[in-house]
């Protein structure tokens, strides 16, 4: 691996949040500004294919990206700030088992987004 996709993967790795393509390359350009935003664009496709990453379209026009996760998990996101909120509810995953159980099949994997404002929020 190379200097400046370790310098990705470490920037990946750290991240709190869903970085698009263009968040990580303003990261990693922090550290290195020499990463083209061209290297990070081919390190996350290889990083993808590997299984490493986990591509989301949260309906923004943009893929964001997450470290694969060892335990599934869902997502909420804020329709306001783009801001994306993990959450993990075993009521919810049993009532999806249940009906893939209902309508003739076994449950094998899924995903589930929320898309939402806050409660509190003037303009809804």
């Amino acid at each position: 691996m190379t200097g400046q996709r370790r310098v990705i993967a470490r920037i990946l790795s750290e991240a709190q949040d869903h970085p698009d393509v263009e968040g990580v390359h303003r990261r990693a350009s922090a550290v290195d500004d020499n990463i083209s935003l061209s290297t990070v664009y081919r390190t996350v496709r290889l990083f993808e294919e590997a299984g490493i990453l986990e591509r989301h379209e949260f309906g923004d026009g943009r893929a964001r990206y997450e470290q694969t996760a060892a335990e599934h998990h869902d997502h909420l996101i804020d329709m306001r700030t783009g801001k994306v909120i993990e959450f993990q509810n075993e009521q919810v995953e049993k009532l999806q088992e249940a009906i893939a159980r209902d309508l003739g099949y076994k449950l094998v994997d899924h995903r589930l987004e929320l898309y939402g404002i806050p409660l509190e929020d003037k303009d809804k």
